[in-house]
């Protein structure tokens, strides 16, 4: 991914570079002498709200999957600490962000709607049966 080109997600769309925002900051954890130096982990925010990239149905989509990454701003942060440089921790977070669009411009499975098999209901009934018939020898006779 080069920094410049725009981000494809589907072959309908593409986010423009210039709808991020990165952010660069100190990774917490160990890390040996170098870690209080760089500022290797990567804030990535997206105006969700805001974007002309996203159709309608997929914004909509991308706001209820994207939970906690949500802010009340509109924007979906992502923050990517786990490699050791910076380029390797902002690929990673624009790929995460390409990976839940991608996700919510798949339009969701429809359910299809199926009947219980007869021999199901039969079974159930049977097993009714037997238990009543069951419970029907453990009562006291009127004699």
């Amino acid at each position: 991914m080069r920094p410049g080109a725009p981000l494809r997600v589907t072959p309908t769309i593409s986010i423009d570079p210039a709808e991020l925002e990165e952010s660069f900051v100190r990774a917490d954890g160990p890390g040996g002498q170098h870690v209080n130096k760089t500022a290797s982990a990567v804030q990535l925010r997206f105006d969700v709200r805001g974007s002309l990239s996203l159709p309608d149905v997929v914004r909509a989509r991308l706001e209820r999957l994207a939970g906690r990454r949500l802010g009340a701003d509109g924007f979906i942060t992502i923050v990517a600490r786990e490699g050791r440089s910076q380029w390797r921790n902002r690929a990673d977070a624009r790929a995460r962000l390409v990976a839940l669009i991608a996700e919510a411009a798949r339009p969701p499975a429809r359910r299809v709607p199926t009947r219980t098999p007869r021999s199901s209901k039969l079974r159930r009934l049977d097993d009714k049966k037997r238990r009543g018939a069951l419970k029907a020898t453990r009562r006291a006779s009127d004699e």
